[in-house]
């Protein structure tokens, strides 16, 4: 089935969906930070969905006091699965695997933040997707067995393919009690952000691990200036997916009280330099005439499909320009505010 047909096939459950109306997908709105309970509460960011475009706006706001910043009022259960559908998988399955494929380099660098400190004989990749890190980190960790987690059915993929040896369906939270104890290492790569309570996501991890064992875990950094310079446009903020944007220094602490020991923290590395090129995207894709997706309620004519390739072709000077602007400044993004994500290595010490 071509990808037109499959939209029509899509649209009616869709469309039903919203006529049902986008006010079940959001929970009441807190008054309090979800990380420290202040009340001092300020509005960082307003937008729609940037990326599929479906209805609906999304708030960000930052307490005043820690710095947390966090999707308020944020979405229901009901409304993550209207959001995330068709995203990672159906209709957005195939350009999302494309993209994660090309990162192999970078999965390979974040294995190698493990191998000064451990020798893991076993690994549970938690938000592993289709498995691609774990595909790659073999390589590097030739010994270690992985395993991967995740809510979607790219995990079963993955296993089937032999990238892991077994795939978890599921939230970590719920499993935590099944795997407590069974592994040398835990990653969360861009996966913490995603989740409603990420305090439940650390204790799980530490559930999950052996005593001694390291816990690494990779998310944006909403301290990054370009969050500030592009506003919307900043790929990082992804509404309505990303839930919660924790500071480094707050993650640091809680994972303290938690037991572990911080054993490296780094900024320039897991930088990936395409915040200009991402924000260009975005902005052009915003103005072009919106492809034929499910949620809308009919498909485009032929006027809208053709104005769409025009403006589309007329952005790829901005996209240009954005590519070689985030490569020259890659070398000194950690020196000026600019790296756009950051990792941590933790031992759980205790018993």
């Amino acid at each position: 089935m071509n990808r037109t047909a499959r939209v029509a096939a899509l649209r009616p459950r869709y469309q039903d969906d919203l006529a049902r109306g986008t006010a079940r997908f959001f929970r009441p709105r807190r008054t309090d930070c979800p990380w420290c309970g202040s009340a001092r509460l300020a509005v960082r960011l307003r937008t729609p969905d940037l990326l599929q475009h479906k209805p609906g706006h999304f708030v960000l706001e930052r307490c005043r006091d820690c710095r947390h910043t966090f999707q308020n009022p944020q979405l229901t259960d009901e409304g993550l699965e209207f959001y995330y559908r068709d995203f990672y998988d159906g209709l957005g399955e195939e350009n999302l695997a494309t993209l994660f494929g090309t990162h192999e380099r970078a999965y390979r660098l974040r294995a190698g933040a493990v191998t000064p400190h451990a020798d893991p004989g076993s690994w549970l990749d938690v938000g592993t997707g289709h498995g691609h890190f774990c595909a790659a980190a073999r390589a590097l960790l030739p010994r270690t067995v992985f395993d991967g987690l995740d809510l979607g059915a790219g995990v079963a993929s993955a296993q089937e393919r032999g990238w892991i040896r077994r795939g978890y369906r599921g939230g970590f939270v719920a499993l935590a009690g099944e795997l407590a104890g069974r592994y040398d290492v835990v990653s969360m790569f861009h996966y913490l952000e995603h989740s409603a309570d990420p305090g439940r996501e650390l204790a799980a991890a530490h559930r999950a691990l052996r005593p001694g064992g390291h816990l690494l875990i990779e998310v944006p950094d909403p301290r990054c200036a370009f969050g500030r310079l592009l506003g919307r446009w900043w790929l990082p903020w992804l509404q309505p997916q990303h839930l919660h944007l924790i500071p480094a220094a707050n993650l640091r602490r809680r994972l303290t009280d938690l037991g572990f020991t911080v054993i490296t923290e780094e900024h320039a590395e897991p930088h990936d330099p395409v915040d200009l090129l991402t924000a260009g995207w975005l902005a052009v894709n915003r103005l072009a005439p919106r492809r034929d997706e499910p949620w809308h309620p009919a498909p485009p004519g032929r006027a809208r499909r053709m104005l769409r390739g025009a403006v589309l072709a007329a952005g790829i000077p901005v996209l240009t320009a954005g590519w070689l602007l985030d490569r020259l400044l890659a070398p000194l993004a950690h020196r000026v505010g600019l790296s756009n994500a950051y990792r941590l290595l933790v031992r759980r010490e205790d018993g």
